[in-house]
């Protein structure tokens, strides 16, 4: 019999852990089929195995991912003097991740195991296939499609015909649509939520199948619209434009199914709007939104997230506040009523807004700023949070600045000068350079924020709001106005803010930026819609390419009808260097020159 070599790591065994109780098995084990497949436990191992393989992009197990774009800086030391982006930056090509899934459904096929169970791995297996092709699809277009083949090569064989072309990049979408088709017509998946949405079930699948369609559809649409739009001869990049309605369609009755089916919902529980959003996303317990996630379990499969990224103030152990996010995505934010969500820092005149507590500044915002950021005055941990930069002072009839170091305070009265929790523009590690801290996937259970323990917060990838919003999307794209509404006003009914009467893609925009913060799809967002180079341009006189902070001061002017209360500035990020510039070039990831000279079948893409 022959023998396969899989490698059980803790992480992939523990990734479904709460579906299934593997048992605990060596890192490295040389087994035969008839020991994997005549084994539930074995089976269940090794299709985790896969399942621990398929994390691309922006994760919570590197916190360096968020620096990148205008969702965070850097506040770990030195600042980030990156400039462009990388032509390699998350991208995905993993052909022998392919061949594994592809060995493992055919072993899948032809073991003895019960025929509903094998329905079910097969599945499971195309499921992450249909996952993996497309995350190399949207960061490098279309790909060589080699479907079920397994490829086995022998000394001094021919090896073309394993040499495939790359598809167009409209073929590798609709692979993934019509794999996700038939494991749902098939019925090869739960329809069932899955515990700790681990495991992916139909639905994660018409998730897929909707998002997957958006992205063509988009492509096909914008790219278009570009005065030279990013292409190749034979389309291996780039979708004709009459295909973007047939993909809106597409992306639209798949969300729609999923929104018919009833087995999700928008989690909405919590009376109190922020709490709720932060719950919605980050607890797992009878959670009814999320769909599919990475899930965690301490001990052995925990995170550092917590640890890293946790407030100076409540910190438990040496790092914190190691990314911290940008005035810019809390701007995104509405005010309840009021859609510009500038935080208002001086009047008409130039003169400063004074607010008698610095919470104040932040009232009636969007409820999902609450569940995403810790702003000043904000609670976590239930301790408030407390952010002072220094005081202000008058001097020459002008507003001066004292600020000290971080933990530092008036030396005759007590009275606090810069807080602990900064913020300052040093250069100091561990020390806050924006004047938030994140709040979405932390932790507040006691010791998740030490390297003992971890946190157990899962990473969502998929989850209801983003089927309403994609429904929106695509409605309004086909224009089914009222539907678009409908549906976009759901989510924004769940922030407490105010409902849309009319629907833009600029309205599509915004909401997805503030609805999914630091859930990896900003950059793909943004690259579909062909909006990254025009707001990442480099250019420092553009706010949307440039970093900023806010730094919170309390007034120290005895006499003065100010004195004790706070005011804000608004400076550029001393942590990022320069300006996010997106160019033509970073559309797509750049083919390895490597993966031409195994396979001369592969063509470059744009601008290589």
């Amino acid at each position: 019999m022959k023998a396969i070599k899989i490698y059980l790591c803790v992480f992939a065994s523990l990734l479904i852990l709460s579906c299934s109780d593997f048992l605990d098995r060596e890192p490295d084990l040389l087994l035969t089929s008839d020991q994997i497949f005549g084994d539930m436990n074995m089976t269940e191992s090794a299709l985790a195995n896969l399942y621990g393989r398929i994390n691309w992009g922006q994760s919570i197990t590197n916190n360096m991912d968020y620096i990148h774009l205008d969702e965070a800086c850097i506040s770990d030391g030195s600042p980030d003097t990156g400039k462009d982006f990388s032509n390699t930056l998350w991208r995905v090509y993993d052909y022998g991740l392919l061949r594994n899934i592809n060995q493992f459904l055919k072993n899948v096929r032809e073991s003895s195991l019960d025929n509903e169970y094998k329905m079910e791995l097969e599945g499971q297996t195309r499921f992450i296939r249909a996952w993996l092709y497309f995350n190399m699809a949207r960061c490098l277009g279309g790909m060589p499609l080699i479907g079920d083949e397994v490829f086995v090569y022998t000394s001094g064989m021919d090896i073309a015909p394993m040499q495939h072309p790359r598809s167009t990049e409209e073929a590798i979408y609709n692979y993934i649509i019509s794999e996700c088709d038939e494991i749902v017509r098939e019925n090869m998946l739960s329809g069932e939520p899955a515990i700790h949405a681990a495991k992916a079930n139909k639905w994660a699948a018409l998730a897929l199948k909707s998002r997957a369609a958006i992205y063509a559809a988009s492509i096909a649409k914008y790219n278009n619209r570009m005065v030279s739009p990013v292409q190749t001869d034979n389309r291996e990049v780039g979708i004709p434009a009459d295909k973007a309605n047939g993909f809106y369609t597409t992306a639209l009755e798949a969300a729609e199914e999923i929104i018919k089916g009833g087995k999700y919902r928008l989690q909405d529980s919590n009376p109190d709007k922020g709490m709720n959003f932060y719950e919605a996303v980050s607890i797992k317990s009878n959670n009814v939104e999320v769909i599919w996630a990475v899930d965690y379990k301490y001990p052995g499969n925990a995170h550092q997230f917590t640890t890293a990224n946790i407030p100076v103030s409540v910190r438990e152990d040496k790092e914190a506040s190691t990314v911290t996010p940008v005035l810019n995505l809390v701007e995104a934010f509405e005010y309840k009523n009021d859609r510009d969500g500038s935080i208002k820092t001086k009047d008409s005149n130039g003169e400063y807004i004074f607010y008698d507590k610095p919470q104040d500044a932040f009232k009636d915002k969007d409820a999902r700023l609450y569940g995403t950021v810790i702003y000043p005055g904000s609670t976590f941990r239930g301790k408030v949070i407390n952010y002072q930069t220094g005081r202000k002072y008058l001097k020459d009839g002008m507003w001066a600045d004292e600020i000290g170091r971080p933990g530092s305070a008036d030396q005759q009265t007590g009275e606090v000068i810069t807080n602990e929790n900064g913020p300052v523009a040093t250069t100091d590690k561990y020390t806050n350079k924006s004047g938030f801290d994140i709040r979405k996937f932390m932790d507040e259970t006691k010791s998740s924020g030490t390297i003992g323990r971890g946190s157990e917060i899962w990473f969502v990838r998929m989850r209801y709001a983003e089927v309403l919003l994609t429904a929106a999307e695509a409605a309004m794209e086909l224009g089914q106005t009222a539907k678009a509404l409908g549906y976009i006003n759901q989510v924004r009914s769940r922030a407490g803010i105010q409902e849309l009467t009319a629907i833009t893609l600029d309205d599509i925009v915004r909401e997805r930026y503030v609805e999914f913060a630091f859930e990896n799809h900003r950059y793909w967002d943004l690259k579909r819609w062909r909006l990254a180079d025009k707001l990442w341009d480099g250019e420092k006189t553009n706010p949307n390419a440039v970093h900023y902070v806010l730094f919170p001061f309390v007034i120290n002017q005895p006499g003065h009808p100010a004195h004790g209360k706070w005011v804000f500035d608004k400076k550029e990020c001393s942590a990022t260097t320069y300006p996010r510039n997106f160019q033509l070039n970073n559309y797509y990831n750049f083919i390895d020159n490597n993966w031409i000279n195994n396979n001369p079948k592969m063509v470059r893409n744009p601008f290589q």
